[in-house]
């Protein structure tokens, strides 16, 4: 199941945007880098760390702030060409 629940601003969505381009190339830089170059694999490391938090940051705020309708199972995806943010989920019924 897919229910539009809201939109962002271009600005908000260009901030998700970013954050999911980086997450993407994180992993995969992730795929290809081995442990032997220890400061490099420690840098990606912590990297991926940061860019997930402020990418689950991100959400938290946004569906704070716009009062998405959320599920326990459910989470949400924005197309980034419309801006319009959509609850995913097809094993519980939704609630606010």
């Amino acid at each position: 199941m897919k229910k539009l629940v809201g939109q962002v601003t271009p600005e908000e969505k260009n901030e998700i945007q970013t954050l999911f381009e980086r997450r993407n190339g994180l992993n995969e830089l992730a795929k290809i880098l081995t442990a032997d170059n220890a400061e490099l694999y420690e840098k990606l490391v912590k990297d991926m760390g940061e860019t997930g938090t402020k990418f689950q940051n991100w959400w938290d705020t946004m569906a704070k702030k716009y009062n998405w309708e959320g599920c326990e199972n459910g989470n949400w995806e924005i197309n980034f060409d419309t801006c319009e943010i959509y609850l995913v989920d097809g094993t519980c019924s939704c609630k606010k």
